[in-house]
């Protein structure tokens, strides 16, 4: 199968097989859901820690309600800031998409729009198109790490507004209702992680202005930024098959889902609760308007 890790957690073994040099790495022999002991929960959490990222194959059984409980494991449920959840859960949200118009195609950290975003997302695959539609995953711990060293100070004294704006007023032209709420919060460049302590950038497609400095130079100086993040030695690309789920360690990644589908792809996602991010500096994120 693969790499064979014991993991520091209860000693539990887990097959582990990296998918790539600095993230991902795909996880065998485990069924998900409520009812894993606190060893194993604890290995699958030091292995997502580790990897930023990580992949199970033929979860064919996990309902909605099975999702739920197996995330709830991993920390408190979260709705989703803008979107209704699905009918008859707690938080999940059904992401259907009949062709690429709607991907999600472009770098980003979910939700970090607000201040204490989204620490974990889990994504389950009903259906997965013949061709394309696969997700990319970006290490934003390994690509600070590896950034020039005059580059790694200035990132860690900048911070950047993050804001849904753009995106509720493209809602608004396509929806009859209300738009999405409008949030803006203004966060560090870079992030100490809480559990590993690891430094990590936050930026993307929420990603509007620098602070303190004209747009231009924003710019310039985030696409300098979100370049070494998406190096493609900082990326893993996964091709899904029905019944993957995925796990991510949103406070230490971006990810891209591939716009190149011209048929139904369906997912199922769960958020776990985050913490409002803390600079190198020791000041913490702050949220500018909520709603």
């Amino acid at each position: 199968m693969g790499l064979q890790e014991k993991l520091s957690a209860g000693g539990v073994n887990l097959a582990i097989r990296p998918v790539a040099g600095r993230i991902g790495a795909e996880l065998s022999g485990l069924t998900l859901g409520g009812d894993l002991d606190n060893q194993t929960v604890a290995a699958i959490r030091e292995a997502l820690l580790k990897y930023k990222v990580i992949f199970f194959r033929g979860q064919h059984h996990m309902t909605f309600a099975v999702q739920e409980a197996f995330s709830a494991l991993l920390g408190k449920l979260v709705p989703h800031p803008t979107l209704p959840r699905a009918e008859g859960t707690e938080v999940a949200l059904d992401l259907v998409f009949n062709d690429a118009a709607m991907a999600a195609n472009e770098w980003h950290t979910d939700d970090c729009y607000v201040d204490a975003y989204a620490a974990f997302g889990i994504l389950h695959a009903l259906i997965i198109p013949p061709l394309g539609g696969d997700t990319m995953w970006a290490n934003t711990a390994t690509a600070y790490q590896y950034l020039p060293e005059p580059l790694r100070d200035l990132a860690g004294k900048i911070r950047v507004l993050h804001t849904n704006s753009f995106d509720s007023e493209d809602a608004a032209k396509n929806r009859a209702d209300a738009p999405p709420a409008v949030f803006e919060v203004e966060h560090p460049v870079v992030r100490v992680h809480p559990e590993t302590g690891e430094r990590s950038m936050i930026l993307g497609y929420w990603a509007k202005k620098i602070l303190g400095v004209s747009r231009e130079d924003s710019a310039r100086l985030m696409g300098i930024f979100q370049d070494h993040i998406v190096r493609p030695e900082n990326t893993v690309r996964w091709h899904w098959a029905p019944g993957d789920v995925a796990v991510w360690d949103n406070r230490a990644t971006q990810h891209y889902g591939i716009g190149d589908f011209t048929e139904r792809r369906q997912l199922h996602r769960v958020s776990v609760e985050g913490d409002i991010p803390v600079g190198i500096d020791g000041r913490r994120s702050v949220m500018r308007h909520k709603g």
